[in-house]
């Protein structure tokens, strides 16, 4: 059997471990191929199931694989124990975000939202509001990623974080509320500069990781455990909840495992699919390889925490609140053009009022 995931250590390490040893153990040979995390965020996954077994994907693109009929529901292939133990471990909304139109089309292997990353010695600890972010930002000591789609990301974290809610069954996505949030972003990203627009998670957490580097901080990034390893950049970095009292609201981000209806035997890679996001492998060989994992069982466990510095105990509230973003078919089209356009109005110091008009007119366009 052949799989698709993501080019970086935590996507395919863990995976390729754990094939590893499900065929040491009678299972199917698996190899696994790799795309780069720009690729992974937009390929299209019916292009992608007509040559692998198993493809490794992220929640939004539910809607879309779920009406193209390229994607096995898991629910037909897998055990209902199985699931229902992978369900009950789920953190935050993981499990869930793979549910559509009354079907399981992944499982959740890897848990991810927006939180903040810091790096112990440059600072004392993470700022705890929005009023230290700023002043980090002012003394040239904050990192921001706007390459899209993490400007859009970042927008709607914002938005929850300051108790506004995302309808995103309706055709209006920003409501008026939503101006604070936008600028707040635009003030950031204004104090941060142009160079940001050309960075994604990867990038910024690479420059921090720098043992000569002056940023000790970046306030709205995707939680990447192998650089809270002790040995994997020069310089270790620690992550916590968002700054807020009550981190509610993050973007949910993430991996899961899917099943291909086109290949040759999808009963069996269901059965690698369920065994990979057990508690048991998710919490032992998955972590153990480099993995972020998915489930509850290893997110609480305090040996997988002390390999990164606490990673998941101190992010842990922020992904149970997280947010699931949209998941229909278009939203995947949505995204990227209203990175896009995001980018345009901050880039331009446009008004909140008008920017957010512009991304609610593409979110209804795409309906």
């Amino acid at each position: 059997m052949r799989g698709m995931t993501w080019d970086h250590p935590r996507g395919y390490d863990p995976l390729a471990a754990a094939s590893e040893a499900w065929a040491k153990a009678g299972g199917e040979a698996i190899t696994w191929d790799r795309r780069s995390l720009q690729d992974f965020e937009s390929y299209p996954v019916e292009e992608l199931a007509r040559r692998y077994d198993l493809i490794v994907i992220d929640h939004p693109h539910v809607g879309q694989v779920a009406d193209a009929g390229c994607l096995a529901p898991l629910d037909t292939l897998c055990d209902a124990d199985a699931l229902a133990e992978i369900a009950a471990g789920s953190v935050g909304g993981s499990y869930q975000s793979y549910a559509w139109a009354g079907h399981q089309w992944a499982l959740p292997i890897d848990a991810a939202a927006q939180v903040q990353a810091w790096v112990p010695g440059r600072i004392a600890s993470p700022p705890a509001d929005w009023d230290a972010v700023t002043a980090l930002a002012r003394d040239g000591r904050l990192a921001l990623a706007l390459r899209p789609p993490h400007s859009l990301m970042s927008l709607f974290t914002l938005s929850g974080l300051m108790g506004v809610t995302l309808p995103v069954e309706g055709d209006i996505l920003f409501p008026d509320a939503a101006r604070a949030a936008y600028e707040r972003l635009a003030d950031l990203a204004a104090l941060v500069g142009p160079d940001a627009y050309a960075h994604d998670p990867i990038a910024i957490l690479e420059a921090m990781a720098l043992p000569d580097a002056r940023i000790a901080v970046s306030p709205l990034i995707y939680g990447y455990m192998s650089y809270a390893l002790a040995d994997f950049r020069p310089t270790r970095i620690a992550f916590a909840d968002l700054p807020s009292a009550n981190p509610t609201g993050s973007a949910l981000g993430g991996t899961g495992i899917a099943v291909s209806a086109l290949g040759a035997a999808p009963a069996a890679a269901a059965r690698f699919a369920q065994w990979v996001a057990s508690g048991l492998v998710q919490r032992g060989l998955y972590a153990a390889a480099g993995g972020q994992p998915a489930h509850a069982d290893a997110w609480s466990d305090a040996a997988v925490n002390a390999e990164v510095i606490g990673f998941y105990a101190e992010t842990r509230a922020t992904l149970d609140r997280a947010w699931l973003r949209p998941r229909h078919d278009g939203y995947m089209a949505f995204q990227h053009a209203a990175s896009e356009r995001l980018n345009v109005a901050l880039r331009a110091e446009e008004g909140a009022a008008s920017a957010l008009a512009a991304l609610n007119e593409l979110f209804r366009n795409r309906r």
